[in-house]
């Protein structure tokens, strides 16, 4: 049975950081893309960032230069560093692993809540 299990979310000041973790067991973690998306309230979840099997990243333009995408193929898990935080940043994180012609699976979310 495939998991990803995200944590680390919560609730932090503007500028505040948090790093999300997401452990996966059930897949080839070394195989997969793996990505973190977010959805916001009344929103359409959108792509965060990414890390191939190879290591290359892409980050969506509203987080770059703040946020870290990172994965540790031997504890099959993949990281989300977060700093600089904003309002904006609000959201449902999600992640997410892509194999090259295989089911894609999703972790059940963890809520990050950046507010005064």
């Amino acid at each position: 049975q495939v998991q990803l299990v995200e944590s680390g979310g919560g609730l932090v000041q503007p500028g505040g950081s948090l790093r999300l973790s997401c452990a996966a067991s059930g897949i080839i973690f070394s195989i997969y893309a793996m990505g973190w998306y977010r959805q916001a309230p009344g929103k359409q979840r959108e792509l965060v960032a990414a890390i191939t099997s190879g290591g290359i990243t892409n980050y969506a333009d509203s987080v770059k230069g703040r946020f870290t995408i990172s994965r540790d193929n031997a504890k099959n898990t993949v990281y989300l560093q977060m700093n600089s935080l904003k309002p904006e940043d609000t959201a449902v994180y999600y992640c997410n692993a892509e194999g090259s012609g295989l089911r894609g699976y999703w972790g059940q979310g963890t809520l990050v809540t950046v507010s005064e």
